[in-house]
């Protein structure tokens, strides 16, 4: 069984629970997907499945060996290609099998992984949340880094100093989320907080590789007079 797929960020949203809890959610449009290569032990090393998401609009230009992968499969080219792990208990899936968000139920736990925003070169201060130095008239030291080692020796900067630099567009995975809804007439998939990225990128979504204990928020109830 497949334990991943593809999908986008559309947005978020908020979900009212029981007793009016509030829980932050995000909107993912998850497939569908198309298995496009199926990679074995015997062959390659290890068990995974190279999934396709299939889009709507033009068909997307491919070199003539990735084509000749998709000949192979009987499906169409698609333009995001990632490759997920599988279940071994299963059958593993075939090329040109459907992979859809039905994979997934209300409550299970899930890791989504996409690249972050790109916010450009900055400074120490918003990058690694540096303090800064005084802010007074007069001092010259608002927004420097500070002292970044030592001139007599060994007179060079340490490997792994923080400065400034460009900051975001990572790969970024964020672990444990739990799914709220699943919409399999629509593909769409609505899980707890927030998932890295801008409305639009394309992310993967997997099942959880480790486990954490789900932050139950509760409502206070009104002081009596």
């Amino acid at each position: 069984m497949v334990t991943g797929i593809i999908g986008k960020k559309i947005g978020m949203t908020q979900l009212f629970g029981d007793g009016g809890v509030v829980h932050p959610a995000t909107v993912i449009k998850a497939g569908p997907c198309v298995v496009v290569q199926a990679k074995t032990a015997a062959r390659d090393g290890y068990e995974a499945v190279q999934l396709g998401l299939v889009e709507d609009g033009k068909k997307p230009r491919v070199t003539k060996a990735v084509e000749g992968t998709y000949k192979k499969a009987k499906v169409s080219p698609t333009r995001i290609r990632r490759e997920v792990a599988i279940d071994s208990s299963d059958e593993s899936p075939k090329p040109g099998d459907q992979v859809l968000v039905s994979i997934f139920e209300s409550g299970d736990r899930v890791d989504v992984i996409g690249t972050s925003r790109g916010k450009g070169f900055q400074g120490v201060m918003k990058r690694h949340g540096f303090g800064g130095g005084r802010a007074t008239h007069g001092s010259m030291f608002h927004r420097a880094p500070g002292s970044i080692g030592q001139s007599s020796y060994p007179s060079r900067v340490i490997k792994g100093m923080k400065g400034p630099g460009r900051m975001g567009g990572q790969r970024v995975t964020v672990q444990g989320l739990q799914v709220l809804q699943v919409d399999t007439e629509n593909n769409l998939l609505i899980v707890s907080g927030s998932i890295p990225g801008a409305p639009g990128t394309y992310i993967t979504v997997r099942k959880a590789a480790v486990l954490k204990p789900v932050r139950v928020s509760q409502v206070e109830e009104p002081k009596k007079k």
